[in-house]
């Protein structure tokens, strides 16, 4: 059973190399400095005074396909459609002379096949806002935080406008995906020769 294993983890490795895109994970244009670790990723930016960070992980960023009945009508050559990668991600906005960090908590809503008719329509939401103290690594929950759903659309509007000032606007998000949908890749074909090598040792 294992050798069989083995030879179908073979051919799919090949497969997916195939049809990966990028060899190297695609830049974020803007200046940002990209750090990766295992399936978590961090984007870091300084602009004058400030230093933003943008973290996200790409474990569970793959939404489920719901059109089981396209599926069924598909030629059998015909490639999977491609699988998007669209992670929750944090922005974190540290000034440098003071001692609390703003932290705001985005993600990519899942009905965004339905605004294409609206040109505005940001890709992104803000979900949370909280301030927390910069520096710590566990975030309190003692901190207020805030959440969008029930905010006023004005200051929501604010803090859309904040990030896009700060280089986090739909041209960022959309570099986002790619980046995290090539990410992703890269980890799926390393955790198959992972695999492979685990199931051929004896």
């Amino acid at each position: 059973g294992d050798k069989a294993f083995a030879q179908f983890l073979t051919d799919e490795i090949k497969e997916e190399k195939k049809i990966q895109k990028h060899k190297s994970l695609p830049k974020v244009s803007g200046g940002w400095e990209l750090e990766v670790h295992g399936t978590e990723a961090k984007l870091v930016r300084k602009i004058a005074g400030e230093k933003i960070t943008v973290t996200f992980n790409i474990n569970n960023s793959i939404p489920p396909s719901v059109d089981e009945e396209t599926q069924e009508e598909q030629k059998p050559d015909e490639q999977e459609p491609d699988l998007t990668s669209t992670p929750n991600f944090v922005v974190e906005v540290i000034k440098d002379d003071t001692k609390q960090t703003l932290v705001l908590d985005c993600h990519y809503p899942e009905d965004e096949v339905g605004h294409e008719g609206e040109e505005e329509s940001d890709i992104f939401t803000i979900r949370e806002v909280s301030f927390q103290p910069t520096g710590e690594s566990e975030w309190k929950d003692t901190n207020y935080t805030l959440n969008t759903d029930s905010l006023d659309w004005a200051l929501y509007d604010h803090l859309m406008d904040f990030l896009a000032d700060r280089g986090v606007d739909n041209t960022f998000a959309d570099e986002l995906i790619e980046l995290s949908t090539a990410l992703e890749h890269q980890e799926y074909i390393k955790f198959l020769e992972d695999l492979k090598s685990f199931v051929k040792c004896q």
